[in-house]
């Protein structure tokens, strides 16, 4: 995976910020990251991302902004929109879209998603223009699972509902993510409490790591630590990704 494949795949994993509780009570807000290129000693600002939430009668709306800094785009020019709608009851999504420019190349996937019982049926349409090309070209994939299934926003907020401070180290749940392409399955780890040290103040967290797999268990992207607030807010304070050179840092900066 490449340096900013994998920090899209991070920047999408920010959606874990927000609360989905068995009776959600969410409110308007904005979040802010910035995302760290990190080598040895060299620590780098590689792009920025904010998140937004916005509440209406019956559904909630994620949508998340993300971008390269100037320097990155001499090498890697990303700007990616995520948008999320889901139903207020249970902050399982209806629809998931994707919007991404990046390297010179256009990408978008719409996907639909209808519940049946414990049945999801879901409908992709994919467009995408290569740097070559002037023309867009679009496909159509029907997607379908069984349980609770999520998209690459709202997943998180779906997340919210696992209550942390009554589990062990080594829980793990499994839960299907519809991608524009294909059905996954989602890993999440709990690895306990630990104390995260952010612009010198010690926060408290509870850290877990995803995992992302196919149907034949094997990996589609590089594996996610999350350290997330123990306190109400449940804000993901910090999110780290491994590459085959450094690592990808993903920092919580603040937001009202």
């Amino acid at each position: 995976m490449t340096r900013f494949r994998l920090l899209y795949t991070i920047i999408a994993a920010l959606i874990s910020v927000a609360s989905c509780l068995a009776t959600p009570k969410l409110t308007d807000e904005t979040l802010n990251y910035k995302v760290l290129f990190k080598w040895g000693l060299v620590q780098k600002q590689a792009g920025r991302a904010t998140l937004k939430l916005r509440t209406s009668p019956g559904h909630f709306t994620a949508t998340l902004y993300a971008r390269s800094e100037p320097w990155a785009d001499h090498f890697y020019s990303l700007r990616d929109t995520l948008i999320s709608t889901m139903t207020a009851e249970d902050c399982l999504p209806t629809r998931y879209e994707r919007i991404a420019h990046e390297d010179g190349k256009y990408a978008r996937d719409v996907i639909t998603m209808r519940r049946t019982g414990n049945l999801v049926d879901g409908h992709s349409i994919r467009y995408r223009r290569s740097k070559k090309d002037t023309g867009i070209t679009s496909s159509e994939i029907k997607l379908k699972a069984e349980g609770p299934t999520v998209d690459l926003l709202s997943v998180f907020y779906y997340i919210r509902s696992i209550d942390f401070q009554q589990l062990t180290p080594g829980y793990k749940k499994v839960i299907n993510i519809f991608s524009g392409k294909r059905k996954e399955l989602l890993t999440i780890t709990y690895h306990g409490k630990e104390n995260l040290k952010l612009d010198g103040t010690e926060h408290p967290t509870f850290r877990i790591s995803f995992t992302f797999t196919d149907e034949r268990s094997s990996k589609t992207s590089d594996d996610i630590d999350t350290w997330i607030s123990t306190d109400k807010s449940r804000i993901p304070l910090k999110l780290e990704g491994k590459l085959k050179i450094g690592k990808i840092r993903c920092l919580y900066t603040g937001g009202n």
